[in-house]
């Protein structure tokens, strides 16, 4: 029986000094989840769509799966023991003769988060999870009205 579950959205990626804090949620609530910085900028670069000289991992696996006519579903971010997330990768694929087989991979959910990103695939949480995170939408208007004020003073500057 699979769980209740909450669509999120990545609302923001700021870097910290060890690494990125990301910023999942809804118009009801945010959290906020802490990734290494190679993952963290992965992820900056795919809400950017920024371009790469080269294929990073991310892109890398995105094209085996390609390749075997796999594609990402959704991502779930389905625990949370003390501070460590925990999530699941699910994919389609379909084989030669048109059947569609449902794969579910554990992984990190910062790659999982950053898949998402780059496949456009919906990312949920599920509701045990949600429950238990505490509310940052206030820090994050915070930090949003912050860097607001940051680009206003730029402005008058130039």
């Amino acid at each position: 029986m699979s769980k209740p579950v909450v669509e999120v959205q990545v609302r923001a990626v700021a870097a910290t000094s060890g690494g990125y804090a990301v910023f999942l949620g809804n118009e009801d609530k945010v959290f906020v989840m802490f990734v290494d910085q190679s993952v963290g900028t992965a992820i900056a670069m795919f809400m950017q769509g920024a371009q790469k000289e080269r294929p990073l991992t991310h892109d890398l696996l995105a094209n085996i799966l390609r390749a075997l006519g796999a594609k990402i579903e959704r991502v779930i971010v389905n625990d949370l023991k003390l501070t460590t997330y925990f999530a699941r990768l699910v994919l389609s694929a379909e084989n030669e003769s048109q059947q569609k087989k449902i794969i579910e991979i554990d992984a990190r959910p910062s790659d999982c988060i950053a898949m998402a990103i780059q496949q456009r695939a919906p990312i949920y949480v599920s509701l045990d999870v949600w429950n238990e995170v505490e509310d940052m939408t206030e820090v994050l208007r915070k930090m949003e009205e912050g860097s607001q004020t940051e680009q206003d003073d730029q402005e008058e500057d130039s």
